[in-house]
């Protein structure tokens, strides 16, 4: 693990690795701690030996995975703003944080193994999702679309209320309904 940090991976390897993650989080949602490394190798398209390459015990692979999962959410801020108004951008980026809990719920035996082995996976995730959600915030009060009297905080609070009563993958109907229901009280009220 040293030696990936000091230098950056080829391309392809990056690729491979990329794979490994998306995988393991989808295993790891369907199995629980019960998953083999081997069919999370066959869902990535490679190999055992390099998976085991790059995660050489499942705590580091589990940790590695949740870690992505908060990276991907944060890392779509820029490509959402880039690509549509910030109040989409913003209803957008809450249906992929639901994503994100549902993921991390379906994960979190694992999650818990990994906690008990002695390192957190949870370590700055929450910091990295707040700054994501305070961009995308930031940029709909500039616009104009959202009221101002609402922080990210209070924002993150409520988000973080319905992925706890509705990130079942059953659950995503109601998911959706109480984001619309968040965002629209979220929006700027026409002056009088």
């Amino acid at each position: 693990m040293a030696r990936a940090a000091e230098r950056p991976l080829r391309a392809d390897a990056q690729r491979n690795r990329d794979k490994i993650l998306v995988a393991a989080v989808r295993v790891f949602t369907e199995e629980g701690l019960d998953a083999h490394f081997e069919r999370i190798a066959k869902e990535a398209g490679v190999g055992t030996g390099t998976l085991y390459r790059n995660f050489p015990t499942r705590e580091i692979l589990i940790e590695a995975a949740y870690r992505n999962e908060v990276a991907r959410l944060c890392d779509a801020v820029p490509e959402l703003l880039a690509t549509m108004p910030p109040g989409a951008a913003l209803r957008a980026w809450t249906r992929r944080f639901i994503d994100y809990a549902t993921a991390k719920l379906g994960m979190a035996d694992a999650l818990r193994a990994v906690v008990a082995s002695g390192t957190n996976p949870y370590a700055r995730s929450r910091e990295l999702i707040q700054a994501a959600l305070s961009s995308l915030m930031d940029a709909c009060m500039a616009a104009g679309e959202i009221r101002s009297d609402i922080s990210a905080s209070d924002m993150s609070a409520a988000l973080a209320g319905i992925a706890l009563t509705s990130a079942e993958p059953e659950q995503r109907e109601q998911a959706e309904r109480l984001l619309d229901l968040t965002l629209d009280g979220l929006m700027r009220l026409p002056e009088s």
